[in-house]
């Protein structure tokens, strides 16, 4: 066990361990409060569900124009400041948040985290893809999400109890995590972003007048990564529903307390942190549009499951079916997105691939607040069944579009823009 261990270390470079334990840390202290969120807001400042998925919409849609930003300071100034300045400024956001005393102030402070924390995760993907060749990108991948979820194993179980004795202590522990992360990435990390072949092509691709976005048109016109950015916004659509409302709907309706139900996402995350690694390694051997179409289709399942529910025990269930999906789609989503990304485009390819994120957490909530509030509220995991069997439909029509339908990934049926 400890040679693996040894082999596994001296497989990636030291500042990807320096990543990743700075992953566990900062996922630990942010996943304190934010599976509780909705519940704190609406009973903080007594809010329809509506209103309170409004309010986490306009968050998203804030990142969502910050990453365009985001992916260009990423690629021009460089993924290591970026990154430090996305977390010290989430983690003053976070501090604030516990004083916060009125809904304006609470909005304004929720609007100022949304715009920098973009910049974190295009920092992040962008570095580790500096770090580790295309080969071993779905293995590193895997393991930083193994990181980054068991500091959601560890958070919420943690936060389910602070939270319940007060919202305050567990937004500062958010806070401190945050700026702890912020001066470990500043003290100890190296930049590695390639800012020679960046300088290189900027006159040629990046800066010609034709090029808009600060060079977004170049991945604006690449139709399969597109293709796929689309239908992995439905599949983030469908699994944002279950992680931002499930908390509210499983206490309103079935008078689930926080302290539990905060085991319910650290058992997705012990099954990220025991079982990517071994998912990620069988999925990497099959078509990547096929991987995501089935990971979607537990998506669906996971989260339509829980209008089928009456309880813990059940929810629980429909959270394990949606991490599977979990588990298939992420690490590979994320190394296609590297993989096509041109070296000096990193930044603004992953910045697109985290706009999917804003734009699922953004709008599924938002439609499973209408339909709670003007429908019934089992009527939210029917809406995100549905959306997510659409995301199924668009990965298998690519999938089945692709001029070579057994080949293991996207990136090998067509060549990168260059």
């Amino acid at each position: 066990m400890l040679s693996r261990v040894r082999r596994l270390s001296g497989a990636y470079p030291r500042q990807f361990w320096v990543i990743f334990w700075g992953m566990l840390l900062n996922a630990t202290g942010s996943s304190m409060i934010w599976p509780f969120l909705t519940i704190y807001m609406r009973e903080r400042f007594d809010l329809p569900l509506t209103s309170v998925a409004l309010v986490l919409t306009m968050n998203s849609l804030i990142g969502l124009v910050s990453s365009f930003i985001a992916g260009a300071v990423v690629d021009r100034v460089g993924r290591k400041g970026a990154m430090v300045a996305s977390l010290a400024i989430t983690s003053l956001t976070m501090f604030g948040l516990s004083l916060a005393d009125s809904l304006p102030i609470w909005v304004a402070l929720m609007a100022v985290n949304g715009a920098f924390a973009p910049l974190y995760r295009v920092g992040v993907d962008a570095m580790a893809a500096d770090l580790i060749p295309s080969p071993d990108r779905p293995s590193a991948y895997a393991l930083m999400r193994m990181s980054q979820n068991l500091g959601v194993a560890i958070g919420p179980t943690i936060g389910g109890f602070v939270a319940a004795i007060s919202y305050a202590w567990a937004f500062r522990g958010a806070s401190a995590a945050q700026g702890l992360f912020a001066l470990l990435l500043l003290v100890t990390v190296a930049e590695t972003a390639p800012f020679r072949v960046a300088q290189r092509t900027s006159d040629a691709k990046i800066d010609r007048p034709a090029e808009k976005f600060a060079g977004y048109e170049h991945v604006l016109r690449d139709r399969h990564f597109m293709g796929f950015a689309f239908a992995y916004t439905l599949a983030g659509m469908c699994y944002a529903m279950l992680w931002m409302l499930l908390p509210v709907y499983a206490k309103d309706n079935y008078g689930v307390p926080e302290n539990m139900y905060g085991f319910i996402p650290a058992a997705n995350a012990v099954m990220v942190v025991l079982l990517q690694y071994g998912v990620t390694g069988l999925t990497r051997r099959f078509n990547t549009l096929w991987v995501l179409a089935v990971g979607s289709l537990f998506f669906a399942v996971g989260v339509g499951s829980v209008g089928w529910g009456a309880g813990w025990a059940a929810f629980l269930v429909s959270m394990v079916i949606a991490t599977i999906g979990e588990l298939i789609v992420v690490p590979t989503s994320t190394t296609l997105t590297a993989d096509l990304a041109p070296p000096e485009m990193r930044g603004r390819y992953m910045s697109i691939y985290n706009l999917t994120h804003s734009l699922g957490i953004g709008l599924g909530p938002v439609i499973g607040g209408l339909l709670n509030d003007h429908i019934a509220p089992v009527a939210i995991w029917y809406g995100g069944l549905t959306i997510g069997l659409l995301a199924v439909a668009g990965f298998v029509r690519m999938a089945w579009s692709s001029p070579v339908r057994r080949a293991p990934a996207l990136a090998e049926i067509v060549e990168p823009p260059a």
